[in-house]
């Protein structure tokens, strides 16, 4: 088992979530819990825990179309479990499609 990071770049951060620089900084002024640690240049590291934080917001505001702040901020809030449900199912089966992709370009 190979040993996680406990840190991710800004850059690492982006391509794990899909979000942005530009999006990631603006949510952290936004949402209380998304804190990365900076460094004395000013970079940002984030954890393992503030990207799921990140993906979760990308859900609410993608999946479930909740595009306003404060009514992401009430849905993170409720901590719904069928949410996060729908969550998780969405992520295996973009894995899914993803590995059914590169089957697809390997038989070709």
């Amino acid at each position: 088992m190979a040993d996680e990071k406990i840190y991710y770049s800004l850059r690492e951060t982006e391509e794990e979530t899909g979000i942005p620089a530009s999006t990631l900084r603006y949510w952290e002024k936004q949402f209380r819990d998304l804190s990365p640690r900076k460094d004395g240049h000013g970079n940002r590291y984030y954890t393992r825990e503030d990207q799921e934080l990140i993906k979760r917001i990308k859900y609410i505001r993608d999946e479930l179309k909740i595009t306003r702040i404060e009514a992401i901020r009430k849905e993170l809030a409720s901590n719904d479990k069928r949410s996060d449900e729908r969550q998780s199912a969405l992520e295996i089966l973009l894995r899914v499609k993803d590995e059914l992709c590169e089957i697809r370009k390997m038989i070709k």
